[in-house]
């Protein structure tokens, strides 16, 4: 069974009304509108000032070490890379801890 969806629905057109300055109760559409003063504020700690220069400094900062990724490259071309599996191991552990809280 098939059916033809092309936007015509009668019944849920008839059901739709216009909603505007004058659709609402107690609103006159005439009065010009007037600002709204602000009565909060907003003071930032020095915490909150630091992280948000340290995100300026990370978002301009390139996403990949070019430099430290031509000295590993070059290590393992060369078989000077040596690979630790115990610090491998241990980071995997406490990262495994952080993330079960």
């Amino acid at each position: 069974m098939s059916q033809k969806i092309d936007g015509n629905f009668p019944a849920a057109q008839a059901a739709l009304r216009a909603v505007g300055p004058s659709a609402r109760p107690g609103v006159s559409s005439d009065a010009p509108a007037r600002p709204v003063e602000a009565a909060d504020s907003l003071k930032l700690t020095g915490e909150a000032t630091s992280l948000q220069a340290l995100e300026r400094e990370l978002s301009t900062a390139p996403a990949i070490d070019a430099q430290r990724v031509a000295q590993v490259r070059e290590s393992l071309q060369n078989g000077s890379y040596r690979i630790n599996p115990d610090a491998i191991a241990s980071r995997m552990l406490e990262l495994d801890q952080q993330l079960q809280g």
